[in-house]
């Protein structure tokens, strides 16, 4: 693979072999984005639980303290009051049958989130097989099955961010731009963190953290030491 000069100066930076103290390591990750774009920065957390047991799951949904930098776009699935509630707290698309038409007639995923009403479930249902994959099948865990649209579509524009395993029992979450510099990177990070110990199954033994890196978009991969996050 190609790596160009910027990469290459960036790893120079980082020592491979240590683990890195949180606030270090977010001073180093905004000094690697050398980018010339805002890069973002994320957060691959490998844990030691089993993914395919549904008592080692880890998932749930965390308001970062400065957001992520990134705006993202709603698709409310309500009819009635709670359609005009969405609206009226800023979610982007608003339909019922309509926008499930519009996603299998189009292949249409202009949003970044969904939320549904839990009286539209049944007409969701319909997406699992495309909305499954992409990570996007609303879910009560992450808050957005709800009746409370209003708050979670004002949550998700303030920065809420869903955290969940993947199959190799990773969970890859972004926690801002290189640009909101060090400290508040710091405070994201220390926000989902908690989240995740928090959610730890009493199902899971052993080591939880296993290994947290943090890196941008362009930069290399920062390894933290997990042994003083837990």
């Amino acid at each position: 693979m190609f790596r160009g000069k910027k990469y290459k100066d960036s790893v120079k930076l980082v020592d491979k072999t240590k683990l890195y103290d949180t606030n270090e390591a977010m001073k180093l990750v905004t000094d690697t984005a050398k980018a010339k774009f805002d890069e973002t920065v994320e957060v691959h957390v490998k844990l030691g639980v089993d993914s395919r047991h549904a008592d080692q799951q880890v998932r749930g949904a965390i308001v970062l303290p400065h957001g992520t930098g990134k705006s993202s776009k709603v698709l409310v699935f309500a009819k009635g009051a709670k359609a005009e509630e969405a609206k009226a707290a800023g979610a982007d698309y608003v339909g019922e049958m309509d926008m499930v038409d519009k996603i299998q007639g189009e292949n249409w995923f202009d949003f970044d989130v969904v939320v549904a009403t839990p009286d539209m479930m049944g007409v969701v249902g319909r997406l699992g097989k495309v909305l499954g994959p992409k990570g996007l099948m609303p879910s009560p865990k992450a808050g957005t099955v709800t009746m409370d649209v209003e708050k979670a579509v004002k949550e998700i524009k303030a920065g809420k961010i869903e955290y969940r395993l993947d199959k190799t029992n990773i969970i890859h979450c972004p926690i801002g731009k290189a640009s909101f510099g060090a400290e508040k990177l710091s405070e994201n990070f220390d926000a989902l963190m908690g989240a995740i110990i928090k959610a730890k199954p009493s199902a899971a033994k052993g080591q939880y953290l296993r290994s947290v890196v943090v890196a941008s978009t362009m930069g290399p991969g920062i390894k933290i030491n997990q042994a003083k996050l837990s």
